[in-house]
């Protein structure tokens, strides 16, 4: 059994998990889906961090997973808990002393034109859970984007990234760069948009179950 902890993106919260949660608990893990405090706007990343640290409490050894936006608060836990792997997925890869607010620009990033909401994030996904995630969203107004990102390095742990091959949000070939450019690794990659833990669960499941075994 591993404790898996699920760090939701930018705007959302826990529940975006909730189908991979109830997957991988039926395999017999437990899971941690914790609500960052992204409707605090005095919360930082050390705000984001200890939010995750007090829904982990004194579980060993978890995989810590990053979704998005997500990516910068994984490693930040890492630094704090002897984890087993840190997972980015289609995730925010930052860089020391970078603010989240610049990242986008330092990445050369270019969002996608003339596309809806559910068509940059959401391909693959029922309609009906389509709503229920943007009723589950929430507005983030936390301070954590004018914040240098804190550590000197990223955490020395095992660690994965795992890119999304319909994603339209972060392309496929703007994250495999990134990726490069910042980890010096070649993504996994998994068929599903970016919202993939809701259009294709068991998948990203199995996927993620899979790394425990290399």
């Amino acid at each position: 059994m591993t404790t898996f902890v699920l760090i939701h993106g930018g705007g959302s919260s826990g529940w975006d998990w909730h189908l991979v949660a109830a997957e991988l608990r039926g395999r017999g893990h437990d899971v941690v889906t914790p609500d960052l405090p992204i409707e605090d706007p005095s919360a930082g990343l050390n705000d984001f961090t200890n939010a995750v640290l007090a829904a982990l409490g004194d579980r060993p050894d978890p995989v810590v997973v990053g979704h998005s936006y997500g990516g910068m608060t994984a490693p930040l836990v890492c630094a704090k808990v002897s984890a087993r792997l840190l997972v980015f997925l289609a995730a925010m890869v930052p860089a020391p002393g970078e603010k989240p607010g610049d990242w986008w620009a330092n990445t050369g990033y270019v969002g996608p034109e003339g596309l809806s909401q559910a068509e940059t994030f959401f391909g693959g996904v029922p309609e009906p859970l389509v709503a229920e995630c943007v009723a589950h969203g929430r507005p983030q107004v936390s301070a954590e984007g004018e914040e240098p990102w804190p550590l000197d390095a990223l955490p020395d742990v095992p660690t994965r990234a795992l890119l999304c091959r319909d994603d339209r949000f972060f392309p496929p070939e703007f994250l495999r760069r990134v990726t490069r450019e910042r980890l010096g690794v070649e993504p996994d990659e998994i068929e599903g948009s970016h919202m993939v833990l809701l259009s294709r669960p068991k998948e990203l499941a199995d996927r993620l179950e899979s790394y425990l075994g290399e």
